[in-house]
């Protein structure tokens, strides 16, 4: 696999565990709230990691380390996931992956392997307002409804998320993405921050600012989605 980054230890990317994260390179949406840019419109300068250096690194965290997230970029856009998955699992880690769901069948593949034990999953917004949130013109989201019912409809935990942005998220979004997830496990909602690595509006001369929500707006959010959802937390 393609790596640019590599985070040692988190408390906080896989639910109660310590485990490593693994940033992999390119991404097939340009949504321009992305706070890793780098790792999507700017790959080419962004130095990368090699495979083996990865490995070598968690074979002497055995013991130390819980499990392993893999986020991005998009990780299910590499073609030898599956192979090194199935190497960082035999060495006992439990796998964490972030994915923004477009590839169903990639996903039910790694899940029907057994090589997944958590999946946090992104949903920008409602399906007619996804071409606009993704920043690609006439995208098709039914792909990543199809990954959020797959995983519904399995056995391993799993989270949705999503980033809000006032310049795309309304009431009424919210209240679409509760009926589709209706009877979901756990939904994280997360406040847009600019990281200064942002992605922004591709072919935008100048740069158009975005901007998140106050409390109280994200709590309103989160209430109308907890009419559909168990749990719904708001995440910083």
């Amino acid at each position: 696999m393609k790596f640019a980054g590599l985070l040692k230890q988190s408390l906080t990317d896989y639910p109660g565990k310590i485990a490593a994260v693994l940033f992999s390179r390119g991404c097939n949406l340009r949504c321009p709230f992305c706070h890793n840019a780098s790792l999507v419109t700017r790959v080419s300068e962004v130095e990368s990691i090699p495979e083996a250096e990865v490995l070598s690194f968690l074979k002497k965290r055995i013991g130390i380390l819980d499990g392993v997230c893999i986020t991005g970029g998009e990780p299910l856009l590499q073609s030898d996931i599956e192979s090194f998955i199935s190497e960082i699992r035999n060495l006992g880690f439990l796998i964490k992956l972030d994915t923004n769901g477009f590839y169903p069948e990639k996903l039910a593949s790694l899940i029907d392997r057994g090589l997944l034990d958590y999946v946090a999953m992104d949903i920008k917004n409602s399906p007619e307002k996804y071409p606009v949130t993704v920043g690609i013109p006439n995208f098709d989201s039914k792909p990543v409804f199809e990954s959020a019912k797959l995983l519904m409809h399995g056995s391993i935990p799993y989270e949705f998320r999503t980033t809000l942005v006032r310049e795309f998220h309304t009431n009424k979004d919210i209240e679409k993405i509760g009926r589709i997830v209706k009877g979901a496990e756990y939904y994280y909602l997360q406040n847009f921050e600019d990281s200064g690595d942002i992605v922004g509006f591709a072919g935008e001369q100048d740069f158009v600012p975005l901007s998140g929500f106050s409390q109280s707006e994200t709590e309103h959010f989160r209430d109308i989605l907890a009419s559909y959802v168990e749990n719904v937390k708001i995440r910083n």
